[in-house]
């Protein structure tokens, strides 16, 4: 891979992690760490990311005004697949409660026209729905998160206290190869474990890229999570250590 070519495959995996290690990213580009490391330490002097002991970190700033739609257009065919097979596990009259991201918001456009009911705060699965005269959508209050089209804070916590649905659909940064659930962003760590609690069963929705994934903030074990729908190609090892803790894994 030409090293501008792999410059931008390294800002991509660490805007969408938000922090990742050396070995990972030498491990998901196929070359060594010590080229890794030369990559970080020019990328870190550009002002693009921020080189820290063993791995980087992405620039807070630039991630905040970083278009929802540009993150929408990463993977977009896994993300697909995982939508698709996601829809199929929803029946008539279930209550769905979405998470944030942009998978869950092409869930909610396989939804559409359907008689169910969907609790979210997520603005982008809003704006997929707020037309659909069939789908019943019960909007979280709570502080907009413009970046993230998401509602988030304690009115949002609050609200999920007084939800149960028949099926959560999670998404998250990645997940760790000992099955840990993990995420970057620190207003959200709470609300998906609120989800999680408010649910009869918690799919996670995570397309192959994610498997095994980085993040500084743990959400939860395996043991937490019924269902991943991921795409074949995904990780085996972290599959396996996520099968071994009961979570039932699809591939899409």
């Amino acid at each position: 891979m030409l090293q501008h070519l792999r410059h931008a495959e390294i800002m991509r995996r660490v805007r969408l992690a938000g922090a990742t290690s050396v070995l990972d990213l030498a491990r998901q580009l196929g070359v060594s760490p010590s080229t890794i490391r030369r990559d970080l330490e020019v990328l870190d002097r550009d002002g693009t990311l921020r080189r820290v002991r063993g791995g980087a970190l992405a620039d807070v700033d630039a991630d905040d005004d970083r278009p929802f739609a540009e993150m929408a257009a990463v993977d977009e065919r896994d993300k697909e697949a995982v939508a698709v097979r996601a829809a199929q596990m929803v029946h008539e009259g279930d209550v769905v409660l979405l998470d944030i991201g942009t998978t869950t918001m092409r869930l909610a456009r396989r939804l559409r026209g359907r008689r169910v009911t969907v609790v979210t705060s997520s603005l982008a699965v809003l704006d997929v729905l707020r037309t659909d005269t069939e789908v019943e959508v019960l909007l979280l209050g709570g502080m907009v998160r413009r970046a993230y089209h998401s509602l988030v804070g304690v009115l949002t916590e609050a609200a999920l206290s007084q939800i149960c649905a028949d099926h959560v659909f999670l998404g998250a940064s990645g997940v760790r190869p000992d099955g840990q659930l993990v995420d970057t962003t620190l207003a959200e760590v709470p609300l998906k474990r609120a989800m999680i609690a408010a649910g009869e069963r918690v799919v996670l929705l995570a397309d192959r890229h994610k498997f095994p994934g980085t993040g500084a903030l743990r959400v939860c074990g395996p043991e937490d999570i019924d269902v991943i729908v991921t795409n074949e190609g995904a990780d085996e090892r972290t599959l396996r250590a996520c099968a071994a803790a009961g979570t039932e894994v699809v591939l899409a």
